[in-house]
C-alpha cells in the first residue's frame, strides 16, 4: 500500500520566529520521530512570502511578517530540515497547495497522513484539499504532531477534520 506522510509547515516562524507557540515547540520532537520512523514516502510544505505579503489578503488579515523566502523564520526547523533534505518541498503562498494535490493525485496513494502547523490553518486547508482531490484515500491526522494558534482553535480544527471522515 503506497503511504504518503505530509509534513506541513514545520517551520522556525511558527515554532520559536514570529507566530511561535509553545504547543509548536512541544510538538518537534514528536514530528521528528514521526519522520524519522514512517513506512512510507514523507514530503513537506513550507509557507512562503516574499516582501509584498502585507499588502496581500492574507497580510491584510495577519499582518505579521513570516516566512520570508530565505530567512532564518522561513527555514524548516532544526531536526526537520537535516530529514527534509534530499526530499520533495512545496513552497506554497497561501494555505493550502495546489501543487502538493497534483503530486498527490500522481502517486495516488492509499493513505495520506498530516502532520504540522498550523492545525487550524494550514494543516486543515490541505487535509479538506486532500479529501476533495482524493475521496478514496484514507486520510489521518495525527493530533499529537500538530499544534493549533490556541489550544481551542486546534481542538476545533480537528473536531471538524473529523466530521469530514478524517481519521483523527
Amino acid at each position: 500500500m503506497r503511504k504518503i506522510l505530509v509534513v506541513v509547515d514545520m517551520q522556525n516562524d511558527f515554532i520559536t520566529g514570529a507566530l511561535g507557540t509553545l504547543e509548536a515547540e512541544a510538538i518537534l520532537p514528536a514530528v521528528i520521530k514521526k519522520i524519522e520512523n514512517y513506512d512510507g514516502e514523507v514530503v513537506f510544505t513550507r509557507d512562503t512570502h516574499d516582501e509584498d505579503y502585507l499588502s496581500s489578503q492574507e497580510g491584510k488579515n495577519l499582518p505579521i511578517l513570516h516566512c520570508l523566502k530565505g530567512d532564518d523564520g522561513w527555514a524548516l526547523a532544526p531536526g526537520i530540515a537535516e530529514l527534509a533534505e534530499g526530499k520533495k518541498i512545496f513552497d506554497k503562498g497561501t494555505f493550502g497547495s495546489v501543487e502538493l494535490m497534483e503530486f498527490l493525485q500522481e502517486k495516488q496513494p492509499k493513505e495520506i497522513e498530516f502532520v504540522g502547523l498550523c492545525t487550524d490553518i494550514c494543516v486543515i486547508s490541505n487535509v479538506v484539499m486532500a479529501k476533495a482531490f482524493l475521496p478514496e484515500a484514507e486520510i489521518l491526522v495525527d493530533s499529537s504532531c500538530c499544534a493549533g494558534v490556541t489550544e481551542e482553535r486546534h481542538q476545533t480544527a480537528l473536531d471538524a477534520m473529523a466530521a469530514l471522515q478524517v481519521n483523527v
